[in-house]
Parts: C-alpha cells; sequence; structure tokens
C-alpha cells in the first residue's frame, strides 16, 4: 500500500498537534501539488482552539493557516490515506487503540516521533531475542493496534516550538527521513517522499531507517535531559567540560550497542557535539516539556537504550545514571510515572 490520491484528492490526519505536528501538518495542507483534506485527531483545549482557528505554523516571518476536520473521535474522520502520528512517546499507548477506524487495509501510518519506536526491532539483527521493546510497549498495546505491515518511519531533523495550542513557530532545520522499518525501498515510501518534497521539506529516503534514528539518537539522549534537569540552554549544556565529557561516555555506550545491532557510527562525541554546537543557543524539545510541565519523553530516548544495553550485553553505566538522575527529577514534577 501507497499514499494515494483519491477521487476528491488525499486524506491525511494528524495524530499529534503539537510543534512539530502543526509544522509538518501546516505545511502539506498547504501545498499544490495534491488536494488534500487535513483532519486532526485532538481532544480538551487544544481540539476547541483547532476547530476554531484551524492548524497554525508562524515560519520566515509570516503566519500559515489551514482549515482542518478536527474531532476527538477517530470514527468521525474515517478512513485515511495517511496517518501522520506525531505525537510524544509517552502518550501513544493510550491514543494507539483509538486509531482503528482511521486506518483501512491502504493507509500509511507515518511516526514523526523523538527516540526509539515502539517498531524499531523490525528488521534488526536478533542480537536483542525479541522483536518488542518493553520500555517503549509493555504490553504490546501499540503492536496490536498498528498494523506493522502499514508503518512508515521518519526521521525529524527540525526544531520547532508551540507558541498557542494548534499554534507553532518554526527555528530552523527542514530535513525529514522516510524509510520502511523493514528496510529496502518500496513504492508507498518514495511517494510518502515525493509528497514531503512537494510540500517544501527537504524529504529522502533511508534504506535502513533504523541507522537515522539511532544517528539522532545519539546526541538527543544527552542534551535533551541534561537541559531539562538544569535548565540549561545546548550551548550551556556544550560548554560545561564536565557534563560535555559526561555525555561522551553516555554516548559511547550508545555507539556499543549500535554496533551490536548492526547500527554503526563512524564518528566520536567531540564530532557529534560540533554539530550541535553550530546550532547555537536554544531549549531542547524536553526543557520546553518541563517549563510547559508536560509529560517527558524519557523512555524513548534513555530507558529504551538501557533496555538494548541488557540485551545485547553492553554495560551501560552512564547511561544507568543519566537515566536514574533525569528520571528523578521528572518525577519531582509529576512529569514521568511513580515507581
Amino acid at each position: 500500500p501507497a499514499p494515494r490520491r483519491g477521487v476528491s484528492g488525499m486524506k491525511i490526519a494528524l495524530v499529534g498537534a503539537g510543534a512539530i505536528g502543526c509544522w509538518l501538518g501546516a505545511r502539506l495542507a498547504r501545498q499544490s501539488q495534491t488536494p488534500i483534506t487535513l483532519s486532526v485527531l485532538a481532544r480538551g483545549e487544544s481540539l476547541h482552539a483547532i476547530q476554531a482557528q484551524g492548524v497554525q505554523l508562524s515560519i520566515a516571518g509570516q503566519t500559515l493557516q489551514a482549515p482542518v476536520h478536527a474531532s476527538d473521535k477517530a470514527a468521525d474522520l474515517g478512513v485515511q490515506d495517511l496517518v501522520l502520528v506525531a505525537l510524544k512517546a509517552p502518550a501513544l499507548g493510550e491514543v494507539a487503540a483509538q486509531l482503528s477506524p482511521m486506518i483501512g487495509p491502504h493507509t500509511v501510518v507515518l511516526t514523526a516521533m523523538n527516540g526509539v519506536p515502539w517498531w524499531f526491532l523490525q528488521g534488526q539483527k536478533a542480537e536483542t531475542g525479541a522483536t518488542r521493546l518493553h520500555t517503549i510497549d509493555p504490553d504490546g498495546v501499540i503492536e496490536r493496534a498498528i498494523p506493522a505491515t502499514q508503518v512508515l518511519g521518519c526521521v525529524v531533523h527540525a526544531s520547532c516550538a508551540l507558541l498557542g495550542r494548534g499554534h507553532a513557530k518554526h527555528h530552523f532545520g527542514n530535513g525529514l527521513i522516510v524509510g520502511e522499518p523493514m528496510g529496502g525501498r518500496s513504492d508507498r515510501a518514495e511517494r510518502t517522499v515525493a509528497l514531503l518534497c512537494a510540500a517544501g521539506f527537504d524529504a529522502t529516503l533511508s534504506s535502513h531507517i533504523q541507522k537515522d534514528i539511532w544517528y539522532k539518537l545519539w546526541g538527543n539522549m544527552t542534551v535533551n535531559p541534561i537541559s531539562a534537569m538544569t535548565g540549561a540552554t545546548t550551548d550551556q549544556v556544550l560548554a560545561d567540560p564536565l557534563v560535555r565529557a559526561f555525555m561522551s561516555r553516555v554516548m559511547l555506550e550508545a555507539q556499543s550497542i549500535g554496533t551490536r545491532l548492526g547500527l554503526p557510527i563512524d564518528q566520536q562525541p567531540e564530532d557529534r557535539h560540533a554539530i550541535t554546537a553550530k546550532l547555537g543557543k536554544f531549549k531542547s524539545s524536553m526543557l520546553q516539556d518541563v517549563e510547559a510541565r508536560r509529560v517527558v519523553e524519557l523512555d524513548a530516548l534513555v530507558s529504551a537504550v538501557r533496555e538494548l544495553g541488557q540485551r545485547t550485553g553492553v554495560d551501560t553505566p552512564f547511561t544507568d545514571a543519566l537515566l536514574g538522575l533525569s528520571r528523578l527529577h521528572a518525577r519531582g514534577l509529576g512529569l514521568y510515572p511513580a515507581a
């Protein structure tokens, strides 16, 4: 199956109208190559705001507005050609079970999420002895709700922030990497990349999307929780030599895990620090979540790495310390489940 254009155009549903979701949804809805009907699954105050004003995006000095059909019931939105999941990872377990009315036999589910997704071990080397990550999908709720054969992965290289409910501001970055969980190329992945390019994104097709996920995670898994704990912007985090050295030790552990999973990284931590430093001063997404008192996605960024270390036989004392400290901090704020 592939995202396809029906008689009246293409039906796209956005699940997760946060900063990245609004950025993606607004630009897709306003591209001119394919007529698109954009729907949004939302609830509470976000639903009311989106019903009133659509999805908004402030970018390059202007504000784009995209009319949408918004509801808190997937059955109201109906079967879609493309379901774009841009939720924070902790929210997906609860939402996944509600998505079935939107997923037909030809629907593509594109996951644009931070960290390690629930389908990450599909198509990977059998180093872990399992296909499910307990830290991400402990009871298999997501796996049962979203057909694995209909999923495409998407790695986002962009920074956005919410200005209000249903209204995002784009800061920098325009990259999207799309790929099949089982690897290789496919017609549906190529069609999806073409659609994203038509909307103005720098979209590319990956033959091994897990490599791209792991590389992005390699930087995010340290900067995000450290900035969330300390309130420091990325430039401040990198400027402290002790913190920078600690980050490097965590990254070396993740690098060893990736090698055993067939996801080698041919850089050193300092190479990645230099790339992050070039982006200048900004607040990580997890720091933004803490400041807004939103639940943090520690499991997708750190807990999953620790679990993969245990499964591949890689010791992770520095990752363990990072997880323990950041988890304790988030629990104190009510932003992570109690033990």
